[in-house]
């Protein structure tokens, strides 16, 4: 379900109330930790955060007119996904939020390549989001990004 809303408060309030408070909590934690230099806008119909052109001019290899995507969130029709690039680049972080959720006792972990659903919104790990927010800087990104997906 990709939303067509222009603002991140926008595509909040087109939410069903429990959904909006559980996505305007993840939203808090995300940026309370967000490294410097990423940015908050609306990417593929998800608030997504991006490395803007000013510090990354390359923008996206399959779009360069659009900024370097990091991670999205979005309420779909089932969950709350979190996309997180840096989950499907990086098996280091991969293997520690893994163990981390495990630890976390919230319940089995549901996760594509990149995206983590959360089904239950009593048992969304703020906490551990937020440590997984905060370990990936942008220069680590961009890094990561050359490295590993832009070929």
């Amino acid at each position: 379900m990709q939303s067509s809303a222009a603002t991140v408060d926008d595509y909040i309030k087109e939410l069903a109330p429990d959904r909006q408070a559980a996505v305007k909590k993840i939203r808090a934690v995300i940026k309370k930790h967000l490294p410097k230099g990423f940015n908050e806008e609306m990417g593929y119909g998800m608030i997504g955060y991006v490395v803007p052109h000013t510090i990354y001019p390359a923008g996206y290899h399959s779009t360069p007119k659009l900024p370097l995507p990091f991670m999205n969130l979005a309420s779909q029709k089932n969950f709350i996904a979190l996309h997180h690039l840096g989950l499907y680049a990086d098996n280091k972080l991969l293997d520690w939020f893994v163990n981390e959720y495990e630890q976390a006792g919230v319940g089995k972990l549901d996760m594509g390549k990149g995206c983590v659903r959360f089904k239950k919104l009593d048992k969304i790990p703020y906490e551990l989001i937020g440590e997984l927010i905060a370990k990936v800087t942008v220069d680590n990104w961009i890094k990561i990004y050359e490295e590993k997906i832009k070929r």
